[in-house]
């Protein structure tokens, strides 16, 4: 009943199609133009990757600090280590390009060396006053020298922000109005304004400006993504057709098959913009995906109808078998696929929940595209040519097919050695994994932005904020001098951080502070005692509104005070040594009754976001497995033939997973994608071989030799087409700027590579090792639904 039901669902689906054919266009048709009409829905990401669900800790406390100072991502800094700076005219230059941005709405404030004001005491009035640096322009030499000295020598409260004494660089720094830095704002006024000056401004004074800032960077970087989409899908297409071509020698066959995934890369366009979701690193992978496993199904369906078209020479006849005997096994392989991808939905990251969705509701449908398309098209076409059907006599394929059974039949004890050799070399390399949390490890390196962030790495210790916000549970609680001593303790740690820089907080406020009351003496520039506090307070109190400088440093209520410093690019161990170290010392001098204080920040965040998905990596692929094994169990109804289907495609990932340890390829969130989306493609030969071979044993009644060997020869040639399509399809991500891409191209290409031999040579080994066990009937019970109808049934001729 099950088999009729089988045979006949796919019957009737292959009448609906060839008898519907106008109609299936035009709905074709409309669907594509509906989808087209949702591109205008799509965004492209202006925020970096959240990685944690939004209720995990990490994410609430980021949160609680940004409600309380808002965002710490709108620093712009420029930057110049040149000693032609500091001439008249080039200094006179460089303030007025820095201040030239106060002008423009979308900055909120500037800091440069024509903005540095001293704290000055005014006995007269009991109050500090300010007196800038520069009054109004640098005139001659003299005051060059003098303002040389004051900022390299005698006020530390200024050095490692806007300049370093040791190397003499300078910068600025922009901050940008909060409300625009995760808006398309931001990117017009960094592209159409501060890029343009920047490049005058060199032109004009042969001078090298280096730019950073997170909102710099993530500008740069998203234009990255977006150049590269339209890079992919043009590689992609030219690979696969250029293979496709190879194969088939058929130019008909080939813009076929190419317009087919044409259609499915709209779809895919029109699926991101109807959810409404943003353009990310992730998402913008999925186009050039949908053509690399949009070919395979084309592969299939134009490989049978040629067969049968050389078979009998009847193209209605052709047409139908398409559909009946290649409907089943295109839906299954897409299934178990777009599983691969699915699993990523239950991440509980908003990123991979986003990836997972439309990469697997894309799959489904360039399922249904290929379906429907390629038979269509095909009963309006002429009958194919000679010509077009010699590939199916190939004899460098039947070659390797060939040595695949030479391999098979003679040689079981070489695969065997080869896989645990390659078992054991691989489980050694896993040990050797490590865990990268860098937020820009897998930026372009060779891009002029990526060079910029080395630079501010070594001259000011990194761009990357940290912050720490401490709340001392009481108004005005941050000016005592008890919680101020705490905090300096705490920023003595961080300076002797190498990986952290200086940082700036209130308690170096209220150390320049005492400098001034004691009239700008550098030896006063300490934390004062308890007695000089309250006058140094007093005269703080009485004076102006202008030389309130404690607004970015502490909250108008007093309560919380935040320490902020920049962190080196570093990896997830270093990091995690840091928190350690800080964590002990808050600890020890915060009492937990009095204080809370909390580690955050948009580096800090990434990192712990990494060590998210780490974690849920196992799950994620545990989950594809388990899916994938229920479609198998569903199929073949045997448990022992689930467990050898498994063994080819597990052995694979720890292959792969050995090599990145081996070659220092660090587990990441781009490199966590591989595992879960190479099980999902590589089990689709899996099903095919064992389907053919159920199908061989029932038609050699129960033969098992010839039984292998009839599969493998049928199904070989399939596989080395769709493997090697994939295998260069996915190669093409090699060609990206971003580290992560390219890690992911090329350890997906080398997994299923690796899948292929482990499912054309070690799996019919296995089964001819295992006859006795799983190969009778009792074993091998009758599946729920036949994946590949039988040859002679007679119902598929009709």
């Amino acid at each position: 009943m099950t088999k009729l039901f089988s045979v006949g669902f796919w019957e009737a689906i292959a009448r609906l199609i060839l008898r519907n054919r106008i109609g299936i266009i035009l709905v074709v048709i409309s669907a594509t133009v509906f989808f087209s009409l949702q591109w205008g829905k799509m965004r492209f990401t202006y925020t970096e990757a959240n990685l944690l669900p939004d209720e995990h800790s990490v994410n609430l406390e980021y949160n609680s600090f940004l409600e309380t100072f808002g965002e710490e991502g709108n620093l712009i800094v420029l930057g110049i280590k040149d000693s032609s700076l500091f001439t008249v005219e080039n200094l006179n230059a460089w303030n007025k390009l820095s201040t030239s941005f106060k002008s423009n709405k979308e900055v909120e404030t500037v800091i440069s060396i024509y903005d540095l004001q001293k704290l000055v005491k005014n006995t007269q009035k009991e109050q500090f006053d300010l007196e800038p640096f520069i009054k109004d322009s640098i005139s001659n030499v003299n005051e060059l020298k003098e303002l040389q000295e004051q900022l390299f020598e005698q006020y530390p409260f200024y050095d490692n922000f806007l300049f370093n004494k040791d190397t003499k660089t300078i910068r600025s720094a922009i901050y940008l109005e909060k409300s625009i830095v995760n808006t398309p704002v931001r990117k017009d006024f960094i592209t159409k304004i501060l890029i343009p000056k920047i490049e005058a401004f060199e032109t004009t004074y042969n001078l090298d400006v280096r730019v950073s800032g997170m909102p710099y960077i993530r500008t740069l970087n998203s234009q990255n993504i977006i150049d590269e989409i339209s890079l992919f899908i043009g590689a992609a297409l030219l690979v696969t057709s250029c293979i496709f071509f190879f194969f088939f020698r058929s130019f008909r066959a080939t813009f076929i098959s190419m317009f087919v995934v044409l259609i499915g890369v709209m779809w895919t366009f029109g699926i991101i913009g109807l959810l409404e979701y943003e353009i990310t690193v992730l998402t913008a992978l999925i186009p050039p995906l949908i053509i690399v496993i949009g070919i395979p199904n084309c592969i299939f369906l134009i490989n049978k109808y040629q067969h049968e078209v050389n078979k009998h020479g009847n193209k209605a006849k052709s047409l139908q078998r398409v559909i009946t005997k290649i409907g089943n096994a295109t839906l299954m392989t897409n299934v178990t696929t777009a599983s691969g991808f699915a699993t990523f939905i239950i991440t509980e990251s908003k990123l991979l929940k986003e990836f997972g969705t439309v990469a697997s509701l894309s799959i489904l449908g360039i399922f249904l595209l290929c379906l429907l398309i390629i038979p269509i098209i095909y009963s309006y076409m002429p009958m194919p040519k000679d010509k077009h059907l010699e590939h199916l006599n190939k004899r460098w394929i039947n070659g390797f097919v060939d040595w695949m059974e030479n391999m098979v039949r003679h040689r079981k004890i070489t695969i065997y050695v080869t896989a645990l050799i390659l078992l054991i070399a691989s489980i050694i390399g896993i040990y050797q994994i490590k865990i990268s949390g860098s937020l820009i490890e897998d930026m372009p390196k060779k891009a002029a932005f990526f060079e910029d962030i080395r630079f501010f790495e070594e001259e000011f210790n990194g761009i990357m904020p940290l912050e720490i916000m401490v709340n001392t549970n009481r108004k005005k609680g941050v000016m005592k001098l008890s919680t101020l001593k705490r905090m300096n303790d705490l920023e003595e740690l961080i300076i002797e951080t190498p990986e952290l820089s200086k940082p700036i907080s209130v308690v170096s406020l209220v150390k320049y502070s005492k400098q001034a009351y004691y009239n700008g003496n550098l030896k006063y520039y300490q934390l004062p005692t308890s007695q000089e506090n309250s006058f140094i307070l007093s005269y703080a109190k009485n004076s102006s509104s202008d030389v309130d400088l404690l607004k970015n440093f502490v909250d108008s209520t007093g309560q919380y005070a935040r320490i902020t410093t920049f962190m080196k690019d570093t990896g997830i161990d270093k990091m995690e040594r840091i928190e350690d170290n800080l964590r002990t010392k808050i600890d020890k001098i915060f009492p937990k009754d009095r204080y809370d204080v909390i580690i955050t920040g948009k580096a800090y965040l990434f990192q712990k976001g990494t060590k998210y998905l780490v974690n849920n990596l196992i799950l994620s692929l545990s989950l594809a497995i388990f899916l994938i094994s229920l479609f198998m169990a569903y199929m073949f109804r045997s448990f022992r033939m689930i467990i050898v289907s498994l063994i080819p495609n597990l052995l694979p990932l720890l292959i792969t997973a050995g090599l990145m340890g081996y070659l220092g390829v660090p587990i990441k969130p781009s490199t966590i994608l591989v595992f879960s989306i190479a099980f999902g493609i590589s089990v689709d030969d899996t099903i095919h071989f064992l389907a053919k071979y159920r199908q061989e044993l029932q038609a050699n009644h129960w033969r098992i030799k010839k039984s292998v060997y009839a599969a493998l020869r049928e199904t070989g040639v399939s596989m080395f087409y769709t493997s090697i399509v994939l295998f260069f399809g996915f190669s093409v991500f090699i060609i990206s700027n971003f580290g992560g891409t390219v890690a992911l191209g090329a350890l997906v290409s080398g997994t299923l590579l690796f899948a292929m031999l482990a499912n054309l040579l070690l799996l019919p080994s296995l089964l001819l090792s295992l006859e006795r066990s799983i190969a009778n009937k009792e074993v091998l019970k009758e599946p729920h639904f036949r994946i590949i109808p039988d040859e002679e049934d007679k119902n598929a001729d009709k």
